[in-house]
Formats: C-alpha cells, structure tokens, sequence
C-alpha cells in the first residue's frame, strides 16, 4: 500500500460502493475493460479523462441505468439486482445528478424534491416538504420553491436536482458532468454546494472536466481512458506528478489552456 492509500484508508470508511472485474461493450466497442473499483464511505472519487473513455458509463453503471456484461457491483455489500423492486429499492440508496438536470417540467421545485420521499420512501408529505425546504435552503434556493423548472436558471436547477438526490438520504450520489451544460457563470454555483457536500462526508462519485473542483474537493483522482482505468492518486499526486503517459498527455492539453 502506498503512502496516499493508508492515509486514504485511514481518513474514509468501509467499502460502500465496489466494482469487481466489470466489462461493458456497444458493439464492438469495450467501454468498460476489467474496471476494478472501491469507493469509501465519506470518500469524494473524481473521475477525468478524455472524452469517450468510458466515465459517465462508469457512473451510470454504478445504478444500472448502464447494464453490464460481465462482473459485479455491490452497493454497501449488497449485489447489484437485475431489475425489479429490489433495484428501485438500491437505487433508492444512490443519488443521481445528471448532466441535464432531469426536473418533472410539470411540478413545482418543492414537488420535485419531495416526490422520491413520498413516492418511494414512504415519508408523510408534511415532513417531506418541510425536509424539502430545508435542503433547497442548504442549496441556497429555497427562494424558488414554488416555481417550474422553466423559470429557474440552469445553475438554479441543477441546485434544485442536487437536492433531490438529498432529499432520499442517500448512501452515494453520483454526478455525471453536472456541470457540462451550464453557462459558464453558473458553474461556480453548483461547484460550491458540491464542495460543501463533500467537506460535510457525502459520498460522492463525480464525473467531470472541472480540474479546480478535482484539486479542491477528491480524497482521489481515477484517470481513464479507452474504458481502463489508467491510474488512481491523491489530487496532488495526480496534477504534479502523473504516472502514466496518457495522463501526462491529457494533463497538459487541460491545464495549458
């Protein structure tokens, strides 16, 4: 074990979420090659690399909104299922934000961050709209909480789809490139709950291309591409002293521009 894996060990928690031996094709294409993969409990797991390396199929396969073709994932020790109530109850577990917010267009803000609560969790509306509103106040937009997705911001709604995925006390959430498809002034918003996020212990799987946020917020850095995992480090490690000629590569395309 090296020196960032036992100060990593000895900072975050079990295993919460472990690939073994995964593997996905389309077609002809292995997207997936072999992805061995353990993310802790309270840990803040960064995934970069170029496009088409396979990380947001990665992200999505950790729920099974990607099937697999070989291997295995568990989610706090429990195998991943087919399909069915047992999966809905899982994937109750792990929150998901994507890169298009993925708001019901039709419900207020408060109604989209309850509707899991009630829907799937059971909790009596009352308490979910007054946990509702606490969250989008912890999102700062607890201003919005009764108006359309339409009339928000992209940066207001992705806060918004944030505290969805919180509002189920989830053991995981997982981000893909939730930043990607906003104007670049509202980036910042949404990076900042998600550093506030990760410094109060979420567990987080985050795809994206913000370096900054990688530096500031990853208890580790996994580095992919062609669908392996190429090298997994410490932030630090990773930005100053890349161990692999992709990453070296992908690196100074990044961080020259």
């Amino acid at each position: 074990m090296t020196a960032p894996e036992a100060a990593l060990e000895a900072s975050v928690g079990d295993p919460l979420v472990v690939l073994t031996g995964v593997n996905k094709h389309f077609g002809e294409l292995h997207v997936l090659n072999d992805i061995n993969l353990i993310v802790h409990k309270g840990e803040v797991v960064v995934v970069l690399g170029p496009s088409g390396s396979g990380k947001s199929t990665l992200c999505r396969a950790i729920n099974r909104l990607e099937t697999i073709g070989s291997g295995s994932i568990s989610i706090d020790g429990v195998p991943l299922p087919e399909e069915g109530r047992e999966l809905a109850r899982l994937r109750a577990d792990v929150g998901m934000v994507f890169q298009s917010f993925n708001l019901f267009a039709h419900k207020t803000v408060l109604a989209n961050v309850t509707l899991g609560p009630t829907k799937v969790r059971g909790v009596k509306q009352d308490v979910a709209e007054k946990r509702g509103l606490e969250l989008l106040e912890r999102v700062g937009v607890a201003d919005q909480a009764g108006k359309y997705p339409a009339q928000l911001s992209g940066g207001q709604q992705q806060r918004v789809a944030i505290a969805r995925a919180l509002a189920m006390d989830p053991k995981v959430i997982l981000f893909d490139e939730p930043t990607s498809a906003l104007d670049p002034e509202m980036v910042n918003e949404v990076l900042d709950v998600m550093v506030t996020l990760a410094r109060a212990g979420m567990t987080m799987v985050v795809v994206t291309h913000e370096m900054g946020f990688a530096r500031k917020a990853a208890d580790r850095v996994v580095f992919m591409s062609d669908g392996l995992i190429m090298e997994e480090n410490t932030p630090e490690a990773f930005f100053t002293n890349p161990g692999t000629p992709r990453a070296k590569d992908f690196l100074s395309k990044i961080l020259t521009h």
